[in-house]
């Protein structure tokens, strides 16, 4: 049966994957590897394959090729075609598994989606590569019923990053992380002409990045963790109003940013936020993360940067950055070169080159063990502030993206004016029953 996604298809998407999923599999035709994989029996026929690939991360369509390219030398009868998109890609992914054409290799958010494309994903439980995560990155992987269903793009940190050179222009010594310590930096920066925040309310997922770390807050003032306040959003148990700083601090943060951030906000993409920020436009950088290191540095190579978390209430100590890892590529188990899929990814997972590629070519955080961190500011100040503080819980995994996709929408109809605040948190939450859970 199809999952809760494809009901966001079109009728006739849904017919013919209705129709694929009821007929013979094309994918099982006779002459082709044949079977499911069980996990740590692969084996990789010698015979010429192609592997395609759909990703959603074109940050690292140069590192992905450069991987391609160095498994040629290891395996020459492997062509991998690499497809990569942003826009659209959900939408694009649940029209090709609805139309029974899955790609050998997709990509999809980590979590609760695990279990939502479960039912196309092989099984590398007691795969190499499954082996080689570190234990925090593969929970984030598994389903619940304790399968690794997919592997990490990458290790993440989502948090604020700020412009030290223009915090120290304005005269601030001390990086904000309260509420009031924020009003009081944003009064010193414009008193600099200095504009406080840039912003990307364009993207529908920069708002997750955001709004996790107030959820985050909010299960710690109610005395439960963020996986089971998550959880009683999604059953319908509770809402906003029982949590201040969701009703609140939350709503509050977001128009700041808007009224004291970079002009037509709903007009400003990923990109066009890096490059306001690496520009020096503005101050602070909302919604983003690790990831976008090097393409500041492409900007302005000598740019001095700095990571906070985000000021979510008068407790410092709720000023936290989050880690792990909430994308995930997955194997399509019915493919007709499953056998040589796993055994590409085992390889980037396990090799030498494979355990360096994530730090010195991708410049990610690795999400395996015993691999060096990258040479980039972002990491080796995570490094350093995890010494003496926890990490945030990455609660953005314990909802759907179909979730997080109508939340978005959601939030820009506020700020774009068309929305109230009480009309937004009440569709928020009928959204987050209607779409939060794979069940």
């Amino acid at each position: 049966m199809f999952k809760r996604f494809l009901a966001l298809s079109v009728s006739l998407v849904l017919i013919i994957g209705i129709l694929a999923a009821c007929g013979s599999d094309k994918n099982n035709t006779a002459g082709n590897n044949e079977g499911t994989n069980t996990g740590g029996n692969t084996e990789a026929s010698d015979k010429p394959v192609t592997i395609n690939m759909f990703t959603a991360s074109p940050e690292y369509t140069d590192a992905f090729n450069a991987y391609i390219a160095e498994y040629k030398k290891v395996k020459p009868n492997v062509t991998i075609n690499l497809e990569i998109m942003q826009a659209d890609y959900n939408t694009v992914l649940k029209s090709k598994i609805a139309a029974g054409s899955t790609p050998d290799v997709f990509q999809t958010t980590a979590g609760g989606d695990i279990d939502t494309f479960a039912e196309y994903s092989a099984d590398l439980t007691n795969e190499p590569l499954a082996a080689a995560m570190t234990d925090s990155v593969k929970i984030n992987m598994s389903s619940k019923d304790g399968k690794v269903l997919g592997f990490p793009v990458k290790g993440n940190l989502m948090n604020m990053v700020y412009n030290k050179k223009l915090l120290a222009d304005a005269g601030i010594t001390e990086v904000p992380k309260t509420t009031s310590q924020m009003e009081d930096a944003i009064a010193k920066l414009e008193a600099k002409g200095i504009t406080p925040f840039a912003n990307a309310y364009k993207e529908w997922w920069v708002w997750k990045h955001i709004f996790q770390n107030f959820v985050n807050a909010a299960a710690e003032d109610a005395g439960i963790t963020p996986k089971e306040l998550v959880a009683k959003f999604i059953a319908g148990e509770t809402t906003f109003n029982d949590y201040p700083v969701l009703k609140d601090n939350f709503f509050s943060f977001i128009d700041t940013t808007v009224k004291h951030g970079t002009s037509k906000p709903l007009e400003r993409d990923s990109n066009a936020e890096v490059s306001d920020f690496a520009s020096g436009k503005a101050a602070f950088m909302t919604g983003k993360g690790a990831w976008d290191e090097e393409a500041i540095k492409k900007i302005t190579p000598d740019f001095e940067l700095g990571i906070v978390g985000y000021p979510v209430s008068e407790k410092a100590e709720q000023n936290l950055l989050v880690t792990g890892a909430d994308q995930a590529l997955r194997i399509n188990k019915d493919s007709k070169v499953v056998n040589e899929t796993i055994a590409f990814f085992n390889w980037l997972y396990t090799s030498d080159y494979g355990k360096n590629w994530f730090s010195t070519v991708a410049k990610v955080i690795p999400p395996i063990k015993d691999a060096p961190l990258p040479e980039l500011d972002m990491p080796k100040q995570m490094e350093e502030i995890l010494k003496t503080e926890k990490s945030g819980d990455l609660s953005v995994n314990y909802s759907l993206d179909t979730f997080h996709q109508k939340f978005g929408e959601l939030m820009q109809a506020y700020i774009g004016g068309s929305k109230t605040k009480d009309q937004a948190i009440d569709e928020i939450q009928k959204a987050w029953v209607q779409f939060g859970s794979a069940e």
